[in-house]
């Protein structure tokens, strides 16, 4: 099994180039589904995120609780209500039926509260039903929903605590180990797992990525929801869930990497939001 240091000439053919002819909708639509009557910030840093890797559309879905805050953060959030105040049956039938028929991707789970089990389920399997590619991070992140997403195009961003909820498996301290249990369980259910740590383990179970951060400032809360933004982001104009996971990690990181240089350790995740524009462009690519 291939394993690779990321680097900017790798990332470089991740990216796909932008048609000059384009228009909107053309470079992606993405669906961020997400937030708590605690966490309303998590759906949002993940929604900005998508968009200033240069996703055309954004549709952020949270508890009615939290749209007033959303909708004022930022003009460029297109928010759908979640009727009730955690993900319940009753409201994922109605985000079915408000989300636009021509969805890429989206991200679930940043900072959401799950009163259903189910309600999760049902959604992810309606999304998949729409070959809509998937990230799933946070509390998304549990066994049941593993059988829904076999050999499908879905990217999972777990840290090691989630890790193990998700596969019932303790993520190892040695390196070469921690690789070897992701590439297992990637290649077991046919999806992409983004194992978050001080490096960064993607595979899809033939080949793997690694990304070595030494990032100590992105501690801070809320890097890990900018990252599901990325992922979906990306994936929205890549269908390689490998390769989207992989842009992501990279990009997030020199972002990480830009706030740090410029803020020292005190930044917080919307300083890295500002940098990605400035990260993105050094890829730009118009054809």
């Amino acid at each position: 099994m291939t394993e690779k240091n990321l680097s900017p000439s790798i990332v470089k053919k991740f990216i796909p180039a932008r048609k000059s002819t384009s228009r909107k909708g053309d470079n992606g639509i993405v669906l961020v589904v997400g937030g708590s009557y605690i966490y309303h910030g998590a759906p949002i840093l993940s929604s900005l995120a998508a968009l200033r890797c240069g996703t055309d559309l954004v549709y952020t879905s949270v508890p009615k609780i939290n749209v007033a805050p959303t909708r004022a953060i930022s003009p460029n959030l297109i928010v759908i209500p979640l009727v009730d105040q955690k993900l319940t049956r009753g409201a994922v039938n109605k985000l079915v039926g408000a989300i636009p028929p021509n969805l890429d991707s989206a991200t679930i789970g940043m900072g959401l509260a799950i009163q259903e089990k189910n309600a999760l389920l049902n959604l992810v399997k309606s999304l998949l039903d729409r070959d809509v590619r998937l990230s799933l991070d946070a509390s998304a992140l549990i066994p049941d929903v593993l059988p829904l997403l076999e050999n499908k195009n879905v990217v999972v961003t777990p840290h090691a605590g989630e890790f193990k909820r998700l596969f019932g498996q303790t993520v190892p301290s040695s390196k070469n180990e921690r690789i070897k249990l992701v590439e297992k369980n990637a290649k077991k259910y046919g999806i992409t797992v983004l194992l978050k740590g001080s490096t960064d383990v993607i595979s899809n179970g033939s080949d793997t990525f690694l990304y070595s951060k030494k990032i100590p400032a992105m501690t801070v809360g809320g890097t890990g929801d900018v990252l599901s933004g990325l992922v979906a982001g990306i994936l929205s104009k890549n269908r390689n869930t490998l390769e989207s996971a992989a842009t992501a990690t990279f990009i997030n990181g020199l972002a990480g990497k830009a706030a740090q240089k410029k803020l020292g350790l005190h930044i917080t995740s919307m300083d890295v939001l500002e940098e990605l524009p400035f990260v993105m462009k050094t890829f730009d690519r118009i054809v």
